[in-house]
């Protein structure tokens, strides 16, 4: 039986709060448990979950959610300093354009969202480039989140996890793990039809794989996107990993 900490954190306030600790790297280590979680947000946290959090000792957020998204939900933990790192959330106007126009089904759903996760690297980069340089500070143990800590969120803990390492299969999983947890908002997007909801209400492996596409389109390949685009020289990710990883 193993005795590893629990990766999914069972909390009533958040459905999809999970530890990036316990991967296995290429180089034979691993990336260490307690000091990376991944949520949704954290504006809806019970007493019970609060303290939780705090013997945790979380004690920073970054937080991927926009202007409109942070005022509907904030962080009742007050012992955590919140990093607003903005990227405002796209896919639902996009669907209730095509909801209008008469045009929306399922598949442009999936390649709205598939076209959302291109847009992170051409025009989010820089919100992906501040969570490194706070990563390097060595804020852990700390939270990265957006609304429902699979899109955004799902992103930078492939990058994050990338930077250290992990081999791409692993980091598909640790992706595809918030079909498991995540506890969608059944009043949320209510006008749009059901499959429609379904689709923006989980992950799917081609969205992540649009996300690399679109790396590999403008940069070449993850590591250059790293290097030249994320500013993670070699310096950067020995002292990344240094931080992040153990024996």
């Amino acid at each position: 039986m193993s005795d590893s900490p629990a990766r999914h954190l069972a909390l009533q306030g958040a459905s999809n709060f999970r530890d990036l600790g316990g991967y296995p790297t290429v180089d034979g280590r691993t990336t260490r448990w307690r000091h990376i979680f991944r949520s949704n947000h954290l504006g809806q946290l019970t007493a019970a979950d609060i303290e939780i959090v705090r013997a945790l000792g979380v004690r920073s957020a970054f937080d991927f959610r926009g202007r409109e998204e942070r005022a509907a939900g904030i962080c009742v933990v007050n012992e955590i300093t919140v990093h607003s790192l903005p990227i405002e959330p796209t896919v639902v106007a996009a669907l209730r354009a095509e909801l209008a126009k008469g045009t929306l089904t399922a598949p442009v759903a999936l390649e709205l969202m598939r076209e959302s996760y291109r847009n992170y690297v051409r025009h989010n980069t820089d919100s992906f480039r501040s969570l490194f340089g706070h990563l390097l500070e060595d804020h852990a143990p700390l939270v990265i989140h957006c609304t429902a800590g699979k899109d955004r969120t799902g992103f930078a803990s492939a990058l994050i996890l990338h930077a250290l390492g992990v081999p791409d299969d692993v980091i598909a999983e640790d992706y595809l793990l918030t079909n498991q947890h995540y506890k969608r908002d059944a009043t949320a997007a209510i006008d749009l039809p059901e499959d429609v909801r379904n689709a923006i209400g989980s992950v799917e492996a081609s969205y992540l794989a649009a996300a690399f596409e679109a790396v590999g389109q403008d940069y070449g390949d993850i590591e250059t996107y790293l290097r030249d685009a994320l500013k993670l020289g070699t310096v950067e990710r020995t002292a990344l990993k240094e931080r992040y990883l153990q024996a």
